[in-house]
């Protein structure tokens, strides 16, 4: 629907404090009352949907501040101006109903997004009411009238998980399409990569001849890291981490390249892969698909069996991967020792439990996230959710590649200090004062004490938190709790260390076909190990690259995990499980309500106060309960419930429930 005409003569009926312009990042809720950021303030300025004016979530905005009214209880301000769009593109709903008509509305999916956008040109056959679509706004001069757009792309009909996908990718700013010429650069290279030449493999230290394999997803087509491993002597082994060599492949400024930097990342949605290469590269030429001789960037170490890493060597390689597990199947023959390499699996896999257990005593965070699974029919739906086991094989793999990840990095602090040139480490800050208090408070309202340091926690103190919840109903709340209240990991030109992983360096070197970061690391690896790093000079340039490439990872995670929560909700919504009665936690309270996951899918929900007849409840904020005034009964979180579906809207992706 249109603005209200009353806004404009309502905003000139206010007020300026003063004539002091500031500028911030907009973030708009979905009630449409904005909050912006202002640089070197404590508190953020408030801003009514009235003072937006066309300002939408994420803008950079110029801000002005109103007058203070006695019932204020934030700064109040308005905006004067837009300085910069967030984006321009929006998905959504086609409002057409009568298909006569050469105009439609697009109710954008996103309700911080709090206006319909008008589409004056909808005579296309394929633009019809109820299909989802991909608008550009065009014009938006005039804050009473709606903001005018032409549609880009009809995803298809809403509801069905084709169009339902689509718009969760499109959404988040990610464009699956390649450039014809980028596509020719592809095509060209699958040509002409078999054979191998042989200057190419005479440039390269040899690995065919020795035991490799890769450990993946069932499903995985990208296969982008191998390991190998022979024993030298009764003590010591010699261990291969083997990346895909995608530098060789894609070189800088092409138009491979060009797409794979505005990508970012691969996006791995419930139901696909959205790759950052092409398939003829991530799933072809670069994937170590066994049987086929393969291009490699390796970590070469040499390990004793005491997981003492004596030696290390990187560079170019050509592999041979002699099979490919699933992470099921190595399981299976490590626990039952039956199958072809079977030896080398489990040395690999007692190597990585004394890696485990160097972590443990180094004091990284041992948190153990319980993942799902959602398993699909053949359109697309939703028929069965449950948890994901996690294997020993996971850890084996995850610890050598943090092991080539860690020896990379301190490569790279190596020859910083010789040379002054310089590194792209993933750096994880310690956690803020604040955010550590929080997370302090909340584990004290639990009953875990902790004293409170005068500069930090270490990890260690946290592990022991981690370690006493195993396997209690607050056990998956505590460590999502944990994680918000944590920094993010970045990639970042200045090494401060991991603190979730107790590393003084780190960086990511192992996944170049899905993350245009790693694919960076290669190339100034490849650039010291022959004399030709980027120095300083490139610092400016580089930084700007992963600060974008930090946008479109956080954007990517954001597109992932809202595939999930369509789905679960989508599950959870199925007429066939109408009154089904469900175990959850509480996981948030609120005065006007409290959010509850389901134990087995994990699907949130809310259960609204208005909706708990038994009393009146009001909130403590300090217990993190509601309490009833007059029976005094409480609902705390981490409390279990019994729960039913109450309702639900996909659009929004939120699900109700009401207590059983």
């Amino acid at each position: 629907m249109a603005l209200d005409k009353k806004q404009d003569t309502h905003t000139k009926k206010n007020q300026k404090s003063s004539e002091t312009r500031m500028e911030g990042v907009l973030y708009v809720a979905s009630n449409n009352v904005g909050y912006a950021d202002i640089e070197g303030m404590d508190e953020d300025i408030q801003i009514q949907p009235q003072f937006l004016n066309t300002a939408l979530h994420h803008d950079t905005v110029e801000v002005a501040l109103l007058q203070k009214r006695k019932d204020d209880t934030r700064i109040q301000g308005e905006v004067t101006r837009v300085l910069e769009r967030a984006k321009e593109e929006f998905v959504g709903t086609i409002d057409k109903k009568d298909p006569n008509k050469n105009f439609a509305f697009l109710t954008p999916d996103d309700s911080r997004v709090h206006i319909d956008i008008f589409i004056p040109d909808a005579s296309g056959k394929e633009i019809r009411h109820n299909h989802k679509a991909l608008v550009a706004i065009t014009d938006w001069g005039d804050v009473r009238k709606n903001p005018s757009g032409k549609i880009i792309r009809v995803l298809g009909k809403k509801g069905e998980n084709e169009a339902e996908m689509q718009s969760i990718l499109f959404e988040s700013g990610y464009r699956p399409d390649f450039s014809a010429e980028a596509m020719r650069e592809a095509e060209h290279i699958q040509k002409t990569a078999r054979p191998i030449p042989e200057k190419e493999i005479k440039e390269r230290k040899d690995y065919r001849g020795i035991t490799t394999f890769t450990i993946d997803p069932a499903d995985a087509k990208d296969l982008d890291d191998a390991v190998s491993i022979q024993k030298l002597d009764a003590e010591t082994f010699e261990v291969g981490v083997h990346i895909a060599d995608v530098s060789h492949y894609v070189p800088e400024n092409s138009a491979l390249d060009a797409q794979a930097r505005s990508k970012g990342v691969s996006v791995y949605l419930v139901d696909r892969t959205v790759p950052m290469f092409p398939e003829a590269l991530s799933n072809d030429v670069c994937s170590l698909h066994s049987g086929e001789d393969k291009l490699a960037f390796s970590a070469i170490f040499t390990i004793t069996e005491k997981g003492e890493v004596k030696s290390r060597w990187f560079g170019k390689t050509i592999i041979h991967s002699d099979e490919r597990f699933s992470y099921e199947e190595a399981q299976k023959r490590i626990d039952t020792r039956r199958g072809t390499y079977v030896e080398e699996l489990r040395q690999l896999n007692a190597l990585a439990r004394i890696f485990q257990k160097q972590r443990r005593i180094r004091g990284a965070l041992e948190f153990e996230q319980e993942e799902i699974e959602i398993e699909l029919d053949s359109a697309g739906r939703p028929r069965r959710i449950y948890n994901k086991e996690i294997l020993a094989t996971h850890k084996l793999i995850e610890e050598f590649m943090v092991l080539a990840n860690r020896e990379v990095a301190a490569y790279f602090s190596q020859k910083e200090k010789e040379s002054g040139g310089l590194g792209i480490y993933r750096i994880h800050e310690k956690p803020k004062k604040k955010n550590l208090n929080q997370l302090l408070a909340f584990l004290n309202v639990l009953g875990y004490n902790l004293e409170v340091p005068e500069k930090s926690i270490s990890s260690k103190e946290l592990n022991k938190v981690f370690r006493a919840v195993r396997g209690r109903d607050e056990e998956y709340l505590i460590d999502i709790v944990a994680m918000q209240d944590m920094e993010k990991a970045v990639y970042c030109l200045e090494n401060k260390g991991h603190y979730g992983m107790a590393l003084k360096d780190y960086t990511h070197f192992t996944s170049p076909i899905r993350r245009y970061a790693d694919l960076m690391v290669h190339r100034v690896l490849w650039g010291y190990l022959n004399q030709a790093a980027p120095g300083a000079d490139k610092a400016s340039a580089y930084k700007r690259i992963l600060e974008s490439l930090l946008r479109k990872e956080v954007d990517a995670v954001t597109a992932e995990r809202n595939s999930i929560k369509y789905k679960q909700i989508e599950y959870m919504m199925n007429p066939a499980r109408k009154g089904v009665i469900y175990s959850g936690v509480i996981i948030n309270v609120f005065n006007w309500g409290m959010f509850v996951q389901e134990k087995t899918t994990k699907t949130e929900g809310l259960i609204k106060t208005r909706d708990m007849k038994d009393d009146f409840y009001i909130l403590e904020p300090d217990a993190y309960a509601l309490v009833g005034t007059r029976k005094k009964k409480r609902y705390a979180i981490g409390q279990t419930v019994k729960i039913k579906v109450a309702g639900g809207n996909l659009d929004q992706k939120e699900l109700s429930y009401k207590l059983a």
